[in-house]
């Protein structure tokens, strides 16, 4: 009687499960440090590493994901371990952690489920999509890490930033329309629609998302969305797949918008903008002052971490 072979895909599982087992530290429930207190932590997120670097817990990173753009030391200095949506377990185990904390987007799954199996802890944070969101989980990691009392401290200068917004938000009496380019796709520009981390940021910054017409990150092929004239378009400086000005004015999508028509294109850093870190009143700030720059919107008031790099 013959065994069915396992496919491709159950191998490379298998495999890598094998590897984790092999490259993770022997665990004993005698010595095996808390999460309080790791030493050796690997960070896979942005918004992640920007908070245990705004705790002061840098020295106690020792390999960041390719998101983890900010502080600039952070992907410099240590082991990149891939992308947060592409991960090797063996890469991740190979370094030595004794403490993992990841967004919760973190993938692929397969490679989430055996660094969950492995004999060392597994924490997740969730995605932020709002105030509320940001400081749960910046105070969440500083108890994860042991520094309660820190973690307090930076949110409640990250909820002194976001309440300093709101104020600049209620001067915003005629909301003026945007447009997030993520990058370009054919002849037809993937753009944030609702439901994005863009779209959340547009709140934030008191702007209309031109492209609400549209769920996710997609191209902007859609008749709504063609139809749409927003005032400005952002673009992403550090990752712009070779996307051009002269290239998003000349897409359907865009050609003779007002935006187009008033060379209003402007580009921000990706991680400041779409983070949702500690920086993100001062990100939400500064894209507020792209689209009103008559508002002449101060800087935000707190905690030097959140002063950001794009300030207009």
């Amino acid at each position: 009687m013959s065994r069915s072979r396992p496919g491709p895909r159950a191998a490379a599982v298998l495999l890598a499960a094998l590897l984790a087992f092999t490259l993770a530290p022997a665990a004993r429930a005698d010595d095996a440090p808390t999460p309080a207190q790791a030493r050796h932590v690997v960070a896979i997120g942005g918004a992640v590493t920007e908070i245990l670097f705004a705790l002061g817990l840098g020295d106690r990173v020792i390999a960041v994901d390719t998101s983890s753009t900010y502080p600039p030391e952070a992907l410099a200095s240590r082991p990149n371990v891939g992308y947060i949506r592409a991960l090797s377990p063996e890469g991740v185990l190979s370094v030595g952690p004794d403490l993992i904390i990841a967004q919760e987007d973190a993938g692929p799954p397969d490679a989430v489920a055996v660094l969950k199996g492995a004999a060392i802890p597994f924490e997740t944070i969730p995605l932020a999509r709002d105030p509320a969101d940001v400081s749960a989980n910046i105070r969440a990691v500083a108890t994860l890490m042991g520094v309660p009392a820190r973690g307090e401290e930076l949110a409640g200068a990250v909820e002194r930033d976001f309440a300093a917004l709101a104020a600049m938000r209620a001067k915003i009496t005629s909301p003026r329309s945007a447009t997030f380019v993520l990058s370009a796709s054919g002849a037809a520009p993937v753009v944030g629609g609702s439901g994005t981390s863009a779209d959340a940021m547009f709140h934030l910054a008191g702007v209309e998302n031109a492209m609400a017409g549209v769920h996710g990150y997609k191209p902007a092929v859609d008749e709504a969305v063609l139809g749409a004239d927003p005032y400005l378009i952002i673009l992403m400086k550090d990752r712009g797949h070779g996307l051009t000005d002269a290239a998003v004015a000349q897409m359907p999508a865009f050609a003779g918008t007002q935006a187009i028509a008033a060379g209003r294109l402007h580009r921000m850093d990706g991680g400041y903008l779409l983070n949702f870190g500690p920086r993100t009143p001062e990100a939400a700030r500064d894209l507020a002052a792209l689209v009103y720059p008559e508002l002449d919107l101060p800087a935000m008031p707190s905690h030097p971490w959140t002063r950001g790099s794009d300030t207009p």
